[in-house]
């Protein structure tokens, strides 16, 4: 407990956390498994709840980091925060409404595919120095540019229609990723692909178990699963943490050292 103490801790301090929820079961009752990948921590915890109390219980209401989600509504509630939607999410959208759209109601979905592959091909490039810093930001306002074209299109077919209404709510969160490496240095994903490798062993877990049996499981699972998923973040070998965890005088003062947030300046 201590140590999942700790991993909180780190994940609400981490700059950027990614998000993610997959359903679960606890004693045959329909539940959900979430995951908080934060910068060298992962937190997971098992609840009946997919609301936003959820996320907030963890990193509290007026959390000011920068959060990359795949657009599920709670995550909007975080007012204070710098947001990224999920480009691979809307890229599939764009998909899967192109696989029923018919003769110029396809013109819409990929147009935006087109904007957003071009978006992530803009990282690779600012990543490789092909682009300055001053050209990033140029072509973050040529790229804005080109949604506001398409959002201003009258659109009868129905799924572009609501596609655009959710483009139109979420313009400003579409290249967040972009501008903080310029504005705050600050690195975040234009997918949320973190929080889902994160997830996927859950997810394998719940095919083979189907979920837990009580509350009491649930939760020593979530507590198991941070510690293994964080010792991996720092490369620490989780057997030997828990080896020495179990060996350790206090271990809340081990836990603090060996998964509490980082320690950055000061005297140590």
């Amino acid at each position: 407990e201590p140590s999942y103490e700790e991993i909180a801790e780190a994940v609400r301090q981490s700059p950027v956390v990614y998000p993610d929820e997959t359903g679960w079961k606890i004693g045959g009752l329909k539940s959900w498994l979430w995951t908080f990948v934060g910068e060298d921590a992962t937190f997971y915890t098992i609840e009946f709840s997919r609301g936003f109390e959820v996320a907030k219980a963890l990193l509290g209401e007026d959390w000011e980091g920068a959060l990359g989600h795949d657009g599920w509504a709670p995550y909007d509630k975080f007012c204070d925060a710098l947001h990224q939607q999920c480009l691979t999410h809307l890229i599939r959208r764009c998909n899967e409404i192109l696989e029923t759209a018919k003769r110029g109601a396809v013109r819409f979905p990929r147009a935006v595919k087109a904007i957003l592959q071009d978006a992530l091909l803009l990282r690779d490039r600012h990543e490789a120095g092909d682009v300055s810093d001053h050209g990033l930001l140029s072509a973050i306002g040529r790229l804005e540019q080109r949604v506001d074209r398409e959002l201003a299109r009258k659109l009868t077919y129905g799924p572009n229609r609501t596609f655009a209404k959710h483009l139109r709510k979420h313009r400003d969160q579409l290249f967040t990723f972009l501008r903080l490496r310029v504005t705050h240095e600050l690195k975040i994903e234009g997918t949320n692909w973190p929080a889902e490798h994160a997830i996927r062993p859950a997810v394998a877990n719940r095919k083979m178990s189907g979920g837990n049996r009580t509350v009491a499981g649930a939760r020593t699972q979530a507590v198991l699963t941070s510690i293994f998923r964080t010792c991996k973040q720092r490369k620490i070998d989780p057997v030997q943490f828990l080896v020495d965890l179990q060996r350790a005088v206090n271990v809340r003062t081990y836990a603090e050292s060996a998964l509490g947030p980082k320690q950055t300046g000061g005297d140590s």
